[in-house]
């Protein structure tokens, strides 16, 4: 008794360009990223901001308490006058000794000490004039602007309270936009990644862990120096356009670096693929309408298809469902209606 053919839901392999890409596991981070420190102590007297606000670079921040500052650069300003009169009576004094010493009134040791006294007022007005600028630069560092385009955080600091200099953070800011999203590739992956990168800034798209929109597309920006001990892995770099603020420092993503594309590839719908001892194989429909064992090599895949690089050619068809009741040339029976051509589900 001659047995049924099985019925099946066939597909068409296809060519088409697809990327070859390495998916990786990665965070967001800031473009910059600034903690904010005071670089004189005194009272807090101004916060001028909102925690979490959205700051320009030159926006003021905190304000400490600059009455001791300003007191410095005015004892600062008189002692500079101070030293600048005792210069002024010091050349006075020693043009008389020039007179007086042309018309031997007075002693070589004497004229020579009032050489020595010009030269001296003059160092000190230059001591003065840098006590001055100093006392200048305290009182400016009184007031704290914003370095940066970027975002507050949390403020550690609160009115009244009293700040040393250089102790502590007042404040961290953070630039979302663009932002960078770092990930890492194996050691085993870097020649591949540096093949490609030698020939051209390569594209990263970037999605967040459960977004099943469109990626957002960046460059690859850096390539780190060196393989980490003990992970074997080296780092990499995005950097993306962010004004919508999607991405936040910290936050994981998927990164998908593309190497490049590869031109005319055979696709067929994975579940098409099946595995036997010997490796992956599919079904191919022949023209009598028998089922061929034909043994391929994958590649990536690409969505809901996978890339198969040896065994098949554009055109070939092959079985996509219905694999239980195939045997190696039995007869098959297509079930048109519900055909999964190549066109099943694309990336």
């Amino acid at each position: 008794m001659q047995r049924p053919p099985a019925k099946v839901v066939p597909g068409v392999a296809v060519a088409e360009d697809v990327p070859l890409y390495l998916d990786e596991i990665g965070r967001c981070v800031a473009l910059e990223h600034v903690s904010i420190q005071p670089q004189v102590s005194g009272r807090m007297t101004g916060i001028h901001f909102t925690d979490g606000a959205e700051l320009k670079k030159g926006d003021l921040l905190f304000t400490i308490e600059v009455r001791p500052y300003q007191a410095m650069v005015s004892s600062a300003e008189a002692n500079l006058a101070q030293a600048r009169a005792v210069a002024d009576l010091a050349k006075v004094e020693f043009e008389r000794s020039k007179t007086l010493l042309e018309k031997k009134a007075l002693a070589q040791q004497e004229f020579d000490t009032a050489k020595n006294a010009v030269s001296v007022a003059d160092a000190r007005i230059q001591q003065n004039q840098a006590a001055l600028e100093m006392a200048k630069i305290d009182l400016d560092y009184c007031t704290i602007k914003s370095p940066i385009d970027g975002r507050a955080g949390h403020r550690l600091v609160d009115l009244g309270n009293v700040v040393a200099a250089n102790t502590g953070s007042l404040l961290v800011l953070q630039r979302l936009d663009p932002i960078y999203a770092e990930f890492t590739v194996t050691e085993n992956d870097l020649p591949s990644a540096q093949k490609y990168i030698a020939l051209g800034t390569l594209r990263v798209e970037v999605r967040l862990p459960d977004d099943a929109g469109a990626p957002r597309i960046g460059e690859l920006t850096f390539l780190d120096n060196a393989v980490a001990d003990g992970t074997g892995t080296v780092r990499l770099r995005a950097t993306l356009e962010n004004k919508d603020h999607r991405f936040w420092p910290g936050q994981f993503i998927r990164a998908r670096l593309v190497l490049t594309t590869l031109k005319g590839a055979v696709l067929v719908p994975a579940e098409a693929t099946q595995l036997s001892p010997q490796g992956p194989f599919v079904y191919v429909i022949k023209a009598d309408s028998t089922a061929e064992l034909r043994p391929v090599t994958l590649g990536q895949t690409q969505g809901a298809r996978v890339v198969v690089t040896k065994g098949l050619e554009p055109g070939d068809r092959i079985i996509v469902r219905g694999h239980l009741g195939v045997m190696p040339g039995g007869k098959v029976q297509a079930e048109e209606a519900k055909a999964a051509a190549g066109e099943s589900a694309k990336p």
